[in-house]
């Protein structure tokens, strides 16, 4: 056999409603590695590519946050087996992207793969740590539950191109949530990669929806968009970070601030409840026929 066949370059694309579009734009950036040498051409996302994947998370929400929490888990744990069958991809891609050795990105892709199984498990759990019954005067039963805030715009981290990427995503999702991911704008393509297993695995269309480009150009329109419940601001610098804040407060929506990070370390659970909302129903005692009423 010959050793002069041309190399297939892989073709990188955004993963939006469950499709794989190019930039309506047109446009695409180069991404390099640690050293500089040229890995890809990714999609240079535009406001309307924004506005396409808000779209696509609003029309999947109703589906997701209605599933049980048990099938969420179960769909979380298919994406970490999908994942564990590509590994030696998304370990190469991780090496490239952050500059690592090939054992150290093992190490890394493994984690992130863990995290998962982590939140897969969480699903059916969260709700009755944060949820409860609470002591009332009357003949009334008061109890409280978590339900998801909605579409979640997540800026993801620049630097933990994968399991600072699953650190932020998972909790979302398996909170009941849908996302619009904004990848790390020097090292996406794990992110996009991501995108690919998501596609195959039984995760609805529109869920989780990734967005190449540049951080700012693509986080602006999001953080102003009256149809998007919440933002992850993890991956935006402090001034970007500020100007984002301050256009999500035009419709209330609920802020995670940016922090500094110990991705390896046990993540708890503050990123589940980052984005659920509380709802309280009051239920008379001694008449289980009748209906409670929700406040």
């Amino acid at each position: 056999m010959s050793d002069g066949r041309l190399s297939v370059f892989k073709t990188y694309k955004l993963y939006v409603g469950g499709k794989f579009p190019r930039s309506e734009s047109g446009r695409v950036y180069e991404v390099t590695d640690s050293k500089g040498k040229w890995l890809a051409n990714v999609p240079l996302s535009s406001r309307k590519d924004a506005r396409d994947a808000v779209v696509a998370a609003r029309k999947a929400f109703g589906g997701w946050s209605g599933a049980t929490a048990y099938n969420r888990g179960q769909i979380l744990y298919r994406i970490a087996e999908m994942l564990e069958g590509r590994k030696d991809q998304f370990v190469r891609e991780v090496a490239q992207s952050e500059g690592l050795s090939r054992s150290k990105a093992a190490d890394v892709v493994d984690a992130a793969i863990d995290r998962w199984v982590w939140y897969a498990g969480w699903t059916d759990k969260i709700a009755q740590v944060v949820g409860g019954a609470n002591p009332v005067a009357g003949p009334f039963f008061n109890l409280s539950t978590p339900e998801p805030t909605g579409v979640v715009t997540i800026v993801a981290p620049q630097e933990s191109s994968f399991l600072g990427l699953v650190s932020v995503v998972a909790p979302v999702i398996a909170a009941g949530n849908t996302v619009v991911v904004v990848a790390s704008e020097r090292a996406p393509l794990p992110a996009l990669s991501l995108g690919e297993v998501l596609a195959t695995s039984d995760l609805p269309g529109g869920v989780v929806n990734v967005l190449s480009g540049r951080t700012a150009e693509i986080a602006a329109p999001l953080a102003a968009h009256q149809d998007v419940n919440g933002i992850d601001l993890t991956g935006a610098d402090e001034v970007l970070a500020k100007e984002l804040e301050v256009a999500a407060a035009d419709n209330l929506k609920r802020v995670f601030r940016p922090q500094a990070v110990d991705y390896s370390a046990d993540p708890g659970t503050h990123r589940l409840t980052a984005f659920l909302e509380t709802k309280t129903v009051w239920h008379p005692t001694g008449s289980l026929g009748a209906s409670g009423s929700a406040y």
